[in-house]
Parts: C-alpha cells; structure tokens; sequence
C-alpha cells in the first residue's frame, strides 16, 4: 500500500475548499487532476473517504479519520521541511536534568540581547547526551563525560556536589555534610545521566543505591524520606521543592559542566554559546 502526501494534500484540500472545483485552484491543478488523485488514494486504502453530491462534497466516517491522520502528517512534514530548510535560526540546547542552573536565566536574556536573530530553545532530554545523538538538540549541557567520538565538548564551569535529602531528615540541621554522612544511607541515582556513583565512597562504606529515570520521581521519594541523593548545585536552582533541602557535600570534588556537539556538523552559533556560558560561569 502506497500513499502519498500529494493524496493526503488533495483531500485535505477539497474538504477545506469543499468542492473539487475550489481544491483544484487551490492546489493549482485540474479539476480531473483532483478527481484522479482522489481516486487513487481511496483504492491504496481500499475505503470510500467522501460523499458526493450535486450540492456538497462531506467526507464519510472513516474519512474524516482519514482526515485527522492526514493532517497531522502534512503538519509533520512542514515542520520537517523548516527544520532542514531554515539554516541555523534556532539554537536547540539540550539538558538531562537541570540546564544551567542559576546561570540559566542570564543565558536566555543575553543571548536575546546579543544574538536576536538566532532563537535559543532549552530542551529537556533524559538521555546520556541529554538529546544531543537524538538529534534533539544541536548543543547538550552534560555532566559527565562523552565517549563517543562523534561529540566534541569543553568545560564552560564547575559546580557544587550538593545533599538532597527530606526538610525532617536529622542531616537537614547541618549547614553541610560529608561523603561519610551518607554513607549509610540509602543514595538514589540516575545510572544514564546522573553525576553520582558509589565510586566516590571507599569500598567499604559505600552507600546502598536505588535507581531512578527521572528527576520528578527523584524528588517525590526524597520528599517522602525514602532516600537521599546527592547532584549537582544546579539542581537545587532548578528543582526547589517543598517539603526537600539541599546541603553542600563539602569533601566531595566538584562537577564539571560541558557543553557538547557535533564534531562534524557544529551549529554556527556553537562557539558564542561556549564563551558565553563560559563568561556566566567564571563571574558567578
């Protein structure tokens, strides 16, 4: 079964139009062109789309499922179409968890500021390349190293390994803690994109671990005092939350925050974001 976006175009038009007439000047073709086109794709389908009188053309029960479906996937391609037409007038920055965060603010006003004619759109992809081989996003703010040699990054800043913990849990009181306060705790991490690993503990002392996907539900079983967890300062800007406190984890070495792209097809406006989240880092 084959069936073409010049089909789906068609019958979208004589809806919209609401004869074949009008769809044909609308799509700048004839009448029997229309009619032939119509045809075909109610044969690919095996299924009647449209009524047909003297007065009216109105589509039957499966066409106007038809027409949903069609429309859709005619939006679809428009957008495609965009994307790989507009050149670079959008800077898709994608982030796992948190994007940059207090920095993240003066990032977006600057950028408008200085590079208005370039949108830049934060996008949130819980992956390893936070969206970056996903094709979602044309930068990706990571936390951790890339292996993969189809990246290139730099380091933009550092920050703060911070405590997660329940506003009632008895670490709360502290103004820090250490890496052996928690210890004995059961820690909950993010296996594909999280900066926490028992590594930084001894072999001997290492916390007990849970898994978790997503930072919604990391938060939600921190607040219940299930478990703890341990990120970096950004989160905290991101993700203030009732009922949670953040503490500084103050034996605990800080987290680099990189930027990655494309080795071999950079986003022209990949450089000034570098220098700019770079900037932001160093004064803050």
């Amino acid at each position: 079964m084959d069936v073409e976006l010049r089909q789906l175009r068609c019958l979208v038009a004589i809806v919209d139009e609401g004869s074949f007439t009008d769809a044909a000047i609308a799509l700048g073709v004839s009448q029997a062109a229309v009619s032939r086109t119509l045809a075909s794709l109610e044969r690919a389908l095996g299924v009647r789309l449209l009524r047909r009188t003297s007065r009216e053309v109105s589509p039957t029960g499966t066409g106007l499922r038809v027409l949903g479906h069609a429309r859709r996937v005619l939006g679809e391609v428009d957008d495609l179409v965009q994307e790989a037409t507009s050149g670079h007038a959008c800077l898709r920055v994608g982030y796992a968890w948190s994007a940059v965060g207090r920095h993240t603010l003066a990032f977006q006003r600057r950028w408008a500021e200085t590079r208005p004619e370039t949108e830049l759109r934060l996008v949130r992809v819980n992956s390893a390349t936070a969206g970056l081989a996903e094709g979602a996003c044309d930068l990706a703010v990571v936390r951790r190293p890339l292996d993969d040699r189809r990246f290139d990054s730099a380091i933009v800043g550092l920050e703060r390994r911070l405590c997660a913990m329940a506003s009632d849990d008895p670490l709360a009181r502290r103004r820090s803690v250490r890496l052996a306060d928690i210890g004995g705790r059961t820690l909950l991490i993010d296996r594909r994109t999280g900066t926490t690993t028992t590594q930084l503990w001894p072999p001997d002392s290492r916390p007990a671990t849970r898994a978790t996907h997503d930072v919604d539900d990391w938060l939600t079983a921190i607040s219940l005092g299930r478990c703890v967890g341990m990120t970096a300062e950004s989160t905290a800007h991101q993700y203030p939350r009732p009922g949670i406190v953040y503490r500084p984890v103050r034996d605990a070495e800080p987290i680099a925050v990189r930027l990655a792209w494309w080795r071999d097809e950079p986003h022209p406006a990949a450089q000034a974001a570098l220098e700019l989240l770079t900037t932001l880092y160093g004064t803050g």
